[in-house]
C-alpha cells in the first residue's frame, strides 16, 4: 500500500512516497526503509520556471518547469514516480492516497478525509495560520477537481496535543472566546512530537516514559509526553507562539502592540508581519535566523548572536522546567530537528548545570554527535538521545487509517 506524503508551501511542494504495507509498528522496521522516492517543487506560481528535484532509488535529477500552481506540481510528482525509465511506479492509481501534513483545523483536530467541512474549518483559521492554511486549501481544491478518484487525507498537526489536560490548554480570556472563536492552546509539530513518543519507546522498551521532546529547527517546539500521550507544550493559538524560532517573535505581549502603532505609525497588518518575518532569531542577532550563522558569529565575538544564542536556550530551559515539575521528573529528554540533531552547542547550553536534577550530558558523546543516539553519562537518572524524526511516517500511517487500511 503506498501513501504520498505532500507538505506544503506558499510556493512549495515536497514529498515522500512511503510503502505503509503490513505491520507498521514492528520496532525492527524503520521508516526510511519504507520511502520509495522523495522530490520537491519550489517556486510554484513564480513568472519563470520552477526547481523540481526527485530522487528515486539510487536516480537523482534536478531540472526546471513551469509549475503554475499545486495541481502541476502534483502531477509532475506523479510523471516523475511513473517515468518509464526511471519510475517506480506502473502507474498513478498504484498510489492509494495522498496524506497532507496539515497545520490548523481548528474545531477539526484530527485526521479526516478532505471534504467541504474540512476545507471550510480550515478557512476558519486562515488568520491563524496564515503561512499554511491558504496553499493547502488552495492545492486541496485543485487536486479534489483533477483526480476525483484520489483519497485526500488532512492529518492535523494539532491532533497530538488533544489530550492535553483543560487547565493547561486553555488562556484567561472572556468566557466566549474558546467557544466562538476557537481561542485556545492548540500546539503543533504533533507529527515530529508523535514520532519521538512512539520512537522512544521502541530505543528504550517501555510505555510508561515520562519525556521532554525538543522539536528545535527553523521553527522549535518543546512537548512533555507522558505515557506517549501530550500533556504540555509550548505552541498555542498559533504556530508563532512558544519559543523564539527563525524569525518568528514567540512568546509575546499582545498589549505591547497598541503602543507600537501609536509610537511607529505602522498598522496592526505590517507590525503582525514584522513579528513574523523579522522577529526571533534574526531580529535578535540582527543578521540571520539560521543558527549555524548565528553559532558562527557568536564564536568570533559578536555580541547580538551571542544574546539571541543565549535566549533561545534560556526560553527552552524555562518551559523544560514547567515540563519537569508537570510531569514530576523526566525520564528522557530527546533532541530532533535540524537544530537539535546537529548542534552540540545548543544541547550542551540546555543541559548545563542540571546535574541536580539529574539530567548529565555527556561532553565527548555530544560533540560533533549527528545521528541517533545516547548522550548522557551512564549515571544520569534521566537519559538524553539524539532522535530524527520521521514527520512524513506518521502522516502515512495516518493517513491509511483513515481511508480504512
Amino acid at each position: 500500500m503506498l501513501i504520498l506524503v505532500a507538505n506544503l508551501g506558499s510556493t512549495s511542494f515536497k514529498y515522500k512516497l512511503l510503502d505503509v504495507s503490513g505491520d507498521l509498528h514492528a520496532a525492527d522496521i524503520r521508516p526510511d526503509d519504507r520511502v520509495l522516492a522523495r522530490g520537491a517543487v519550489e517556486r510554484i506560481g513564480d513568472a519563470s520556471e520552477s526547481r523540481c528535484e526527485v530522487t528515486i532509488g539510487d536516480y537523482h535529477n534536478v531540472y526546471e518547469m513551469p509549475v503554475p500552481d499545486h495541481g502541476i506540481a502534483v502531477q509532475s510528482c506523479l510523471d516523475q514516480l511513473t517515468d518509464a525509465q526511471h519510475g517506480c511506479l506502473k502507474d498513478a492509481s498504484e498510489v492509494s492516497a495522498i496524506g497532507f501534513k496539515s497545520v490548523h483545523g481548528g474545531r477539526k483536530s484530527g485526521t479526516f478525509l478532505v471534504d467541504d467541512d474540512v476545507l471550510e474549518a480550515m478557512a476558519e483559521m486562515n488568520a491563524a495560520a496564515p503561512a499554511h492554511n491558504p496553499p493547502y486549501i488552495a492545492a486541496m481544491k485543485l487536486l479534489r477537481e483533477r483526480f476525483p478518484d484520489l483519497p485526500l487525507v488532512a492529518a492535523f498537526e494539532t491532533e497530538f496535543h488533544d489530550s492535553i489536560p483543560e487547565a493547561r490548554r486553555v488562556y484567561a480570556t472572556p468566557p466566549n472566546w474558546r467557544e466562538e472563536y476557537q481561542v485556545q492552546k492548540w500546539g503543533f509539530h504533533g507529527s515530529s512530537h508523535r514520532f519521538i513518543a512512539e520512537r522512544t519507546a521502541e530505543l528504550l522498551g517501555r510505555d510508561d516514559l515520562r519525556v521532554i521532546s525538543c522539536h528545535l529547527g527553523g521553527s522549535s517546539s518543546l512537548t512533555a509526553i507522558q505515557n506517549g500521550k501530550s500533556v504540555m507544550t509550548t505552541m498555542g493559538m498559533t504556530p508563532q507562539t512558544g519559543l523564539p524560532q527563525n524569525n518568528r517573535v514567540g512568546d509575546f505581549d499582545p498589549f505591547a502592540l497598541p503602543l507600537l502603532i501609536e509610537r511607529s505609525g505602522k498598522s496592526l497588518e505590517v507590525l503582525l508581519g514584522e513579528l513574523a518575518s523579522e522577529g526571533g532569531l534574526k531580529g535578535l542577532s540582527d543578521r540571520s535566523g539560521d543558527l549555524r550563522d548565528i553559532e558562527a558569529a557568536a564564536a568570533e565575538g559578536d555580541a547580538k548572536s551571542a544574546l539571541a544564542l543565549d535566549v533561545y536556550v534560556e526560553e527552552i530551559r524555562r518551559h523544560m522546567g514547567g515540563m519537569i515539575v508537570a510531569m514530576g521528573g523526566v525520564d528522557v529528554i530527546a533532541f530532533t530537528g535540524g537544530i537539535g540533531e546537529n548542534s552540540d552547542v545548543v544541547r550542551r547550553a540546555i543541559c548545563a548545570n542540571l546535574q541536580s536534577l539529574g539530567i548529565v550530558l555527556d561532553e565527548s558523546r555530544n560533540e560533533g554527535h549527528r545521528t541517533e543516539g545516547p548522550l548522557h553519562v551512564e549515571s544520569s537518572q534521566t537519559q538524553i538521545w539524539v532522535v530524527p524524526t520521521n514527520e512524513e511516517w506518521i502522516v502515512a500511517k495516518r493517513t491509511k487509517q483513515a481511508i480504512g487500511n
